[in-house]
């Protein structure tokens, strides 16, 4: 594994900028790995690790970063709980590690740097400094996924019954034998103009 420092370089260059959120989330996610036993996420280990995020803040750019896990590769799986938390799932071994952030980490920064007057400059001192006990908590879980929700998964492509455009992963809502995107059958985050 690369160190802290060399992620966050890369974790800026990806997000654009470096912030509380992505150190935090390069502890998390190197945490995540650690507990694994996955050392080297974009070479050798790369196959074994899909990861779902639970927030889409900078952390999730940072775990990204350090995972090497992409939603485009389908290995990088989203979940909007707004907690800045990541389950880190080796594939091979069935073993499977949620990592979240301590809510009392913020208090813990303002006591370590009081002299910063910036709440996001005391974090990011702070998060570098602050234990993997008192920065978070880890918990071993179970994760059952389908094999659709595995990278590298070729399931049949079904066409929409209503509006045509083909539905990949079984991500299709049967209907009396008919098969319907979910934005056909009204549940969409959008609407036609």
């Amino acid at each position: 594994m690369k160190s802290l420092d060399e992620y966050l370089r890369q974790a800026e260059q990806a997000h654009g900028h470096l912030c509380a959120g992505q150190v935090l989330g390069v502890r998390l996610a190197m945490l995540g790995l650690a507990k694994l036993g996955i050392d080297d996420p974009d070479g050798k280990d790369r196959k074994r690790l899909v990861t779902f995020v639970e927030i889409d803040r900078c952390a999730t750019d940072a775990v990204a970063v350090v995972t090497g896990c992409r939603l485009g590769k389908r290995a990088l799986k989203f979940r909007d709980w707004g907690k800045v938390a990541a389950t880190f799932i080796d594939v091979g071994t069935n073993q499977a590690v949620r990592v979240a952030a301590k809510e009392s980490s913020k208090t813990l920064a303002r006591q370590m740097h009081p002299e910063l007057a910036d709440k996001n400059q005391q974090q990011m001192l702070a998060y570098r400094e602050i234990s993997d006990d008192d920065l978070f908590t880890t918990q071993w879980v179970k994760v059952d996924l389908p094999p659709e929700e595995f990278p590298g998964y070729k399931g049949e492509r079904v066409v929409c019954a209503q509006c045509g455009e083909g539905i990949n992963f079984r991500r299709e809502v049967w209907r009396d034998g008919a098969a319907f995107c979910r934005a056909c059958l009204g549940d969409s985050y959008y609407r036609a103009l």
